[in-house]
């Protein structure tokens, strides 16, 4: 009954999606001897893919599961691996594990029955006791020893997690007689058809000299590998067994293009064949037996039959875990020759750095020039933008896109102008942003202080839907001489590739066309239902944002501009780099006893039915509870029903109508949609109260001719945008005058509300003097200090 409660899940989670893409069933058989190094299903060539694994081996190396001394296991990450290997085989993964260890265990208990041993000569006989050497142990006696203790170690681990594991003693020489070598898989092939992780060692008690002769096999086949090390060994078992995924832990973060200690060192992400003769490799670990040579010999070994490989550091956190949810870790092998062609975002980062130097050393003048070419081509390409977006629009039909979704997708020609319009304006603010003297200070004769602004340095946007963000973006960060990264949602994907290549024309006019790249997976065109084609429809974006949000080194300020999910995640994943934005736009519109009728409901109409899906739209309407025995609550309430807006009520109107709307699930919620809650208060206080209490600090507003009552709610509500008898869809940067804005802040930083240019701006200090030291100014010395405020040319 268990067995086949298992088989049920693992097909739940796997086997599905892989029927539809191969012709084997929910099990794959080991293969006879004479068909093993033939490829079985297609070879993974994208990260995102290795979420569709089944079939993994992961070799431990010494390094991972040893201690610093080589005296006894890392408890600590032997455990975390094992939980992480227990998940993959509870979710439906067959997983073989090659581990070491067994040396270091043995030295552990053997110096513990020495060093007792030595207690008692010492006891004995002082004059014939001598000082232990943990490091004379017999490597061959410590195996033997520990082999036995670390089985039972892994056993106890396992059994936590309701995990059978079952031990496998090797030898190289089993690999080169035929009959051992077929007994060794049918070993495996019936270990795992049982449920049960086999767990490999070579038998270092009796372990021949590393290096056995490749000999050729008979009958033309292709040569096996010289199996010296645990990496060699690795690969074989998993080109023998037809491993999906082969995961070779060490304790370096993947392939370096030289020895990572040495300056210019850089982690390659990608590694194809083509990159050997590029690499410059160090010295071996100094507790294995194989260095990273010989594990880019095994990797490119088992990627040549069939086998996905991914070089990583066991120490790291959850490896295996962030490994197969397709995160980017560890250097991935493939002979991907897209893959391989595409620019590393690491590099994108770089070249926008270079980019927002270049910028900054350009003249406001030609800045501007870029930005107007950039609207100029907004209105000169309209057909070619559009036509992208029919793409876009027919594909998001298809597969059942929402409606405001839809909306924010939707392009076309007035608001292309509407664009072209704002990134003038952007043009011509340009002139006075980067370089601009805020403050001048006279500290002493001859000693100037002057701060200015400045670029941020690299910016990260990441937008969902909208398309017309990418455009508005760009212009931003190009009048701020900002170098900048852009992540659109997939399925904007062909809007944002038209885009794009208008801003990197208009910057190529000014020679900056790298200060700005789009980040995104190439667009996938899906014939028939091969394993490629499905993985490419279902690769998902959230793992390629995990991996840009740990790129401290290369990005500066996040800015996040979507859905409150999208926003959330994002602040909450974002460890070390800042996060410009807002996860919610729950906005209010408050009716006060002293409001104007028809002005209310031509604020309260705009406010929630212009553009129901923007972060700026009303999701609750408050009433002062006077005007409920009038006709403003009616005609509130009717107006909105003839606009098609469906009504909660909060829980003060919920009592006060015996008849009312359904009750509102949460007075804290958006909806981004013709959907509102109206809600009564007593007083103009508990309105405040209440827009504290539920609302996210984005935008609110007062319908009243009371000035006093306005003054007063203008001053008190603690909000980004605070308005006067005016509808809360005001809170924009081109409606703000700012000619477009990067995103909306509720955070209480320097920039907050709609974000323009000055937002993507910081500042730096400049002094100018001639011979000044500090001690010049110490009591006695020559100099006095003077800190005159100057004025600003």
């Amino acid at each position: 009954m268990l067995r086949n409660s298992y088989k049920v899940l693992r097909n739940n989670l796997l086997g599905n999606t892989w029927r539809a893409a191969s012709s084997h069933g929910p099990r794959q058989p080991l293969l006879p001897p004479e068909k093993r190094l033939e490829k079985a299903h297609p070879q993974f060539t994208e990260r995102s893919q290795l979420k569709y694994a089944r079939r993994l081996v992961v070799k431990l190396g010494s390094a991972v599961i040893t201690r610093e001394d080589n005296h006894g296991l890392a408890l600590g990450r032997l455990a975390s691996i094992v939980e992480q290997v227990a998940e993959c085989h509870l979710e439906g993964r067959e997983v073989i594990m090659v581990t070491s260890g067994a040396v270091a265990f043995g030295k552990q208990k053997l110096a513990q029955e020495l060093l007792m041993s030595l207690s008692m000569r010492e006891t004995l006989n002082p004059k014939d006791s001598k000082e232990f050497d943990g490091a004379t142990l017999e490597p061959r006696a410590a195996a033997a020893v520990g082999q036995s203790g670390l089985m039972s170690l892994y056993d106890a681990m396992f059994a936590q997690y309701g995990v059978k594991i079952a031990q496998v003693l090797v030898t190289k020489p089993d690999f080169y007689n035929e009959e051992t070598r077929n007994n060794l898989f049918s070993t495996l092939s019936e270990l795992i058809s049982l449920n049960i992780v086999p767990i490999i060692n070579t038998n270092d008690a009796v372990s021949p000299p590393m290096f056995i002769r490749d000999d050729e096999p008979a009958g033309g086949a292709r040569k096996g590998i010289p199996i010296k090390d645990n990496d060699s060994l690795s690969a074989m078992l998993a080109a023998e067994v037809q491993a999906d995924l082969l995961i070779l832990m060490s304790d370096v973060d993947g392939i370096y293009n030289k020895p990572p200690w040495e300056d210019g060192a850089k982690l390659m992400h990608t590694y194809t064949s083509d990159d050997m003769n590029s690499i410059e490799f160090g010295k071996k670990s100094k507790v294995g037996t194989g260095g990273m040579d010989s594990k880019v010999k095994a990797a490119t070994w088992a990627l040549d039959r069939g086998v996905s490989v991914v070089i990583c550091n066991g120490m790291q956190e959850k490896a295996i875990k962030t490994i197969v949810g397709g995160r980017k870790v560890g250097t991935f092998f493939t002979e991907s020759t897209e893959s391989a062609n595409s620019v590393p975002v690491e590099v994108m980062a770089e070249n926008a750095r270079i980019g927002s130097r270049q910028m900054q050393a350009l003249t406001a003048a030609q800045r501007a020039t870029a930005v107007n070419n950039l609207a100029d081509l907004l209105v000169s390409r309209e057909k070619y933008i559009l036509d992208a977006n029919a793409k876009d629009l027919a594909e998001a039909k298809k597969n059942g896109l929402a409606k405001p979704l839809l909306s924010r997708l939707s392009l076309n020609s007035g608001k292309l102008k509407n664009l072209s319009i704002g990134l003038k304006q952007i043009a011509d603010d340009s002139h006075k942003n980067v370089g601009r003297v805020l403050r001048r200070t006279q500290l002493a004769d001859g000693l100037e202080l002057k701060q200015v602004t400045v670029p941020i340095g690299v910016l990260l946007v990441i937008f969902e839907s909208r398309p017309d963000s990418l455009p508005q973006v760009a212009a931003l960060a190009m009048a701020s001489a900002n170098g900048l990264l852009l992540k659109g949602g997939k399925e904007a994907a062909h809007s944002n590739k038209a885009l794009m290549e208008l801003v990197k024309e208009a910057l190529s006019s000014v020679g900056a066309e790298h200060a700005v790249s789009l980040v995104s997976s190439a667009l996938q065109h899906c014939g028939a239902l091969t394993l490629n084609t499905l993985f490419s429809v279902q690769v998902s974006t959230r793992e390629e944002i995990s991996d840009l949000l740990a790129m401290e080194n290369h990005i500066d300020l996040i800015i996040p501009r979507g859905s409150s999910e999208l926003v959330r995640n994002i602040q909450e994943q974002s460890l070390h780099i800042p996060v410009l934005g807002h996860a919610e736009g729950v906005c209010h519109v408050y009716i006060d006893r002293d409001a104007d009728l028809k002005k209310a409901l031509h604020i309260a109409r705009d406010a929630k039915c212009d553009y129901p899906a923007a972060c700026n739209a009303m999701e609750t309407l408050l009433i002062h509870e006077d005007l409920m025995s009038g006709e403003i609550f009616n005609d509130v309430c009717n107006m909105l029903k003839r606009e098609g807006v469906k009504i909660y009520a909060g829980p003060r109107l919920n009592q006060q109508l015996t008849f009312g709307p359904p009750a509102a699930k949460s007075l804290r919620h958006e909806y981004g949609a013709l959907e509102c809650c109206i809600e009564i208060v007593p007083s103009l206080e508990e309105a405040i109260n209440h827009i504290h209490t539920y609302g996210s600090g984005h935008t609110d507003v007062i319908v009243t001719e009371n000035d006093a009552a306005a003054k007063h709610f203008l001053g008190s509500v603690d909000s980004a945008c605070v308005f006067h008898n005016a509808s809360s869809r005001f809170a924009d940067g081109f409606r703000f005058g700012l000619g477009a804005e990067v995103g909306i802040s509720t955070a209480r930083i320097h920039a907050r509300g709609p974000v323009g240019v000055e937002g993507l701006l910081t500042t730096k200090w400049i002094l100018n003097g001639q011979d000044h030291a500090a001690a010049d100014f110490a009591e006695g010395g020559k100099r006095t200090w003077i800190h005159e405020s100057l004025p600003i040319d």
